[in-house]
Formats: structure tokens, sequence, C-alpha cells
């Protein structure tokens, strides 16, 4: 599933906690940071992808007579520019390798930054943030799941996209995290 700028703070904290819980890691200077230095790598690689996306909807837009002359696929003709474009966008494609890539800087970053401190192989503390990101993404689609039958569930209809119902859609979100002990 792909991590959307919404998601980055949850991911991050989550990062942070896991570290601390795992028993393994020594913070230095607390869970704020670590989650911190967590949240700015985490937005770096979203903000990529989206820029290449964004580069990939400019040409299909701009070829859009000739997709439909010839009767293309969108869906699948903006996957393989995506795809062609990604090496130069800096973006891994594949969410296992992505995450795992992300895991690494992560790890990376806090060691450089002195955020934590650890005795154990440094393949031990990457697989905790692999994990907790990838069980936070597996988790997601539930979270999301039960904050859409909530708003549903209003007698007053909320429209997606506004700023109401995006407002109401992040108190949900966060509570139902808390909720289950994701916050």
């Amino acid at each position: 599933m792909k991590v959307s700028l919404t998601h980055v703070p949850h991911i991050s904290t989550r990062i942070a906690v896991d570290l601390n819980r795992s028993g393994l890691v020594t913070m230095t200077h607390g869970l704020e940071s670590v989650a911190k230095e967590a949240e700015g790598i985490l937005v770096a690689n979203v903000k990529k992808e989206m820029a290449l996306e964004e580069k990939v909807k400019e040409i299909v837009n701009a070829n859009e007579e000739q997709i439909d002359f010839y009767l293309a696929d969108e869906r699948q003709l903006f996957f393989m520019i995506k795809k062609k474009l990604a090496p130069e966008y800096g973006v891994i494609l594949s969410y296992e390798e992505r995450y795992s890539d992300i895991a690494h800087q992560i790890l990376d970053a806090l060691y450089e930054e002195d955020l934590i401190h650890y005795d154990v192989s440094e393949n031990r503390i990457k697989n905790i943030i692999y994990d907790a990101i990838t069980m936070f993404v597996a988790d997601t689609s539930e979270i999301e799941s039960a904050v859409y039958e909530k708003i549903k569930s209003y007698k007053r209809r909320l429209i997606p996209g506004t700023d109401e119902y995006e407002i109401m859609y992040e108190k949900l979100y966060k509570d139902e995290l808390n909720r289950r002990g994701m916050a």
C-alpha cells in the first residue's frame, strides 16, 4: 500500500515506540527526536513519489488525444510511464524494497545524529523499523475502513474533500489509533 503524507506522523511515532519497546535500543534524546528524524525521511520519500506521479500525469495529459485514439488503458499507461521514470526520481516501486531502503535510511540517520545506541547487529534494529512500517501499513486499511464507517454513521452527511470532512477524518483516525494502542 502506498504511504500518504497523512500516514507519516503515525508511522514515525510507531517506529519510535517500537524501537523503545524492543529493549535493544537506548534513546539518547527521547521518543520525539527519533520520531521527528524518521518523519523527515518518510516525508522526503513520499514527496519524491508525489513528484514522480505529477510528472507522469503531465505526460498522460499531454498525450490524451493519442491515448483516446489508440484506445489505450490509461491506468496501465500511467504505471508503465511511472516505472520508466522511477529511477530518475529515486523512487523504488516495490513496496517491500522501498520499506527496506527507508528502514536503512532511518537507521543511518538515527545513528549519525546520535539519537540511538545499541549493542546488537544493525540488521536487528533495521528489522524493527521495517516491521513498524509494514505493520502500520497493514493495519491502515482496517483503520481506514473503521473511520469511514463512523463517518457514514453520522446523521449529518460530511462531504469528502471538505475541510470539515478532513478534520473529522483526522480526529477519528487518531482516536482509532489510540484505541488500538498504535499512537
